[in-house]
């Protein structure tokens, strides 16, 4: 490849004969003019030996300036033992790379729901996490990219609400902890993970427990029990239903508003609540009395979609209020929750009943962590005969004062 002749703009304007035309400057520069009269410049050098040609550009949107510049450049490269066809190579890959994992924090949320839509068996558990994601994170962190979010971000969101909000910013911070978790699993960012609680978050907040107010919640007296009862029966609407069968059961309002018929085995009078709706995750049992079972049967007839308590609104469930304003219209100073320890105050006193049938009975971690290894058993049956004596109780058989 001799030495070619310095040509000017002008001159490189006018070539048009196909194939590479060398035009001078800086060794090995051309303009390769292909079959169809596009042209583009190339630079032709030997690298480690091995003849090469590496692409600058389209011809005119790089001007000869331009491409005299860049073949310097590159040949300047070579002679310090740097290869600029592979450099280019793994930039433009780097680029290609940054470019895949620019996922910003709120379309992170998205393709994390969507990856878990199989799991997400009850449709407003996934409705909360997108809500609370939305509400709280995403003004804050929505639009970075999961890769750049770091500690100062995080606390950005929690500490605002850290201690007036404490549940739902206890609940924020592992559900932005499982986004970012899942971004990392995919690539999209590196290193630990700032949401993280445990050996890092909790050494700048405190602890949920310890801030969190103890609501005790308002209950009846368990003596009052059989004439409040007798009341709420006479009450209409699928509101007064559900808290019927709160009572029967001691189940949490959730619990029960949340319930499908698929849950249910009316034969064996038997609930099995699935561990995304509990609030200790894990699969919950409970006996079903037959008052329980007569009231679902009842309930059965008038089904509408797969909700036993369904809301007035197509395919959802009740609302929390719900049970409450029934409450509201009877003129009771209680609270859904608090029949809970109406039934635990009268397993207590009225019954022989031992103390851990009647926490398993409420969906209570009973004993210590070697007990429950130990415990393979849910004293199914045992709690059948105690929810039995209680919708007797209840329901005014042989009540005791």
């Amino acid at each position: 490849m001799g030495k070619a002749k310095e040509l000017g703009a002008l001159e490189v304007s006018r070539i048009t004969r196909r194939g590479m035309n060398f035009v001078g400057g800086v060794a090995g520069l051309g303009l390769n003019v292909n079959g169809c009269g596009s042209r583009s410049w190339i630079f032709r050098a030997r690298i480690a030996g091995v003849r090469r040609d590496m692409g600058l550009g389209g011809y005119p949107d790089v001007t000869l300036a331009q491409a005299r510049e860049l073949a310097r450049t590159a040949r300047g490269k070579i002679r310090t033992g740097v290869d600029p066809i592979e450099e280019a190579r793994s930039a433009r890959s780097a680029l290609i790379a940054a470019r895949m994992s620019a996922v910003t924090f709120s379309k992170a949320v998205t393709q994390y729901l969507e990856a878990h839509e199989a799991g997400w068996r009850n449709p407003k558990h996934r409705q909360q996490w997108e809500n609370t994601l939305t509400t709280y994170a995403g003004p804050k962190i929505g639009q970075m990219l999961v890769r750049d979010i770091e500690l100062p971000h995080v606390l950005s969101v929690l500490e605002p609400i850290w201690r007036e909000k404490t549940e739902t910013a206890s609940r924020l911070r592992g559900r932005m902890e499982s986004v970012l978790d899942w971004a990392t699993a995919r690539g999209y960012r590196l290193g630990l993970n700032p949401a993280r609680w445990k050996g890092h978050l909790d050494k700048l907040l405190p602890a949920p427990g310890r801030i969190s107010k103890t609501d005790h919640h308002r209950s009846l007296p368990y003596q009052n029990m059989p004439t409040f009862y007798a009341q709420l029966c006479q009450q209409e609407g699928t509101g007064a239903k559900a808290l019927q069968f709160v009572i029967l059961t001691a189940a949490r309002s959730g619990e029960v508003r949340g319930a499908t018929w698929d849950e249910f085995d009316l034969a064996a009078g038997k609930w099995t609540i699935p561990a995304d709706r509990m609030k200790a995750k894990k699969e919950h049992r409970v006996a079903l009395s037959a008052q329980a079972v007569a009231l679902l049967k009842v309930q059965q007839e008038f089904r509408v979609n797969e909700f036993v308590f369904p809301s007035s609104k197509e395919d959802s469930m009740l609302s929390d209020m719900t049970l409450t304003a029934v409450l509201r219209r009877m003129k009771v100073d209680a609270v859904p929750h608090g029949f809970r320890s109406t039934f635990r105050n009268w397993a207590a006193e009225k019954t022989e009943y031992p103390r851990e049938i009647a926490e398993l009975a409420l969906a209570h971690t009973v004993g210590s962590e070697v007990e429950r290894a130990y415990l393979r058993t849910d004293m199914f049956e045992k709690r059948r005969s105690l929810m039995q004596d209680w919708a007797d109780f209840v329901g005014g058989v042989g009540a005791q004062g």
